[in-house]
């Protein structure tokens, strides 16, 4: 049992640091905190996606599984966090 948790676990982190990886260097986003802001956001907004896909199993159930762990919530949710702060950041400049 712990396994699967930690199969799950470390999905998101991975989601979470390609997505950091993704509008870091290839977007050059501006982030307060830069790197590490944007790693913090970007694994929030995983953990958060698969808190959404908890809670719509039923809903998003088919869509495609990675490592019998749904991979679409944490991704779409953590991009859009890093793209909702980002611009947040980049308007103040």
């Amino acid at each position: 049992m712990a396994t699967y948790y930690l199969n799950i676990g470390l999905t998101y982190i991975v989601i979470g640091f390609a997505i950091t990886l993704w509008f870091y260097y290839i977007l050059r986003r501006p982030f307060l905190g830069r790197f590490w802001g944007a790693l913090v956001l970007g694994l929030i907004g995983a953990f958060l996606g698969g808190v959404i896909d908890f809670y719509f199993d039923d809903l998003i159930h088919r869509l495609a599984n990675l490592n019998n762990v749904n991979i679409f919530p944490p991704l779409i949710t953590a991009f859009i966090l890093m793209w909702v702060f980002s611009a947040v950041t980049d308007s103040e400049r």
